[in-house]
């Protein structure tokens, strides 16, 4: 019993710490699909993030507007290109869009 109990603990508690170290923008960007579409800096499919900050800038909700458009995607903001959805969780979409948010 010993010997399956102290793996099944430590497994317990590597799987509990995983998203903590997920827990901030840059990793959550790397970690998703985000990448594949957008990039800090520059326009990919979808525009820079930067753009992204500067678009939404002092708009009131602008955090939980665009953790609505990560989660559930959007089209129409940017162009005729729509933004699937993404799997992220609701704090997930949060931490990115926080993240998003503070680039300039």
């Amino acid at each position: 019993m010993k010997i399956i109990l102290i793996p099944m603990l430590a497994l317990t508690g590597a799987l509990m710490l995983q998203p903590a170290l997920a827990a901030d923008g840059p990793t959550l960007f790397k970690s998703k699909p985000c990448a594949a579409c957008h990039s800090i800096d520059t326009k990919v499919v979808g525009p820079a993030l930067k753009d992204v900050a500067a678009k939404n800038a002092g708009v009131p909700g602008a955090q939980e507007t665009l953790a609505k458009h990560i989660k559930e995607g959007t089209s129409g903001n940017w162009g005729p290109m729509p933004m699937p959805a993404n799997p992220v969780t609701d704090d997930e979409a949060k931490i990115l869009a926080a993240w998003v948010l503070t680039l300039k």
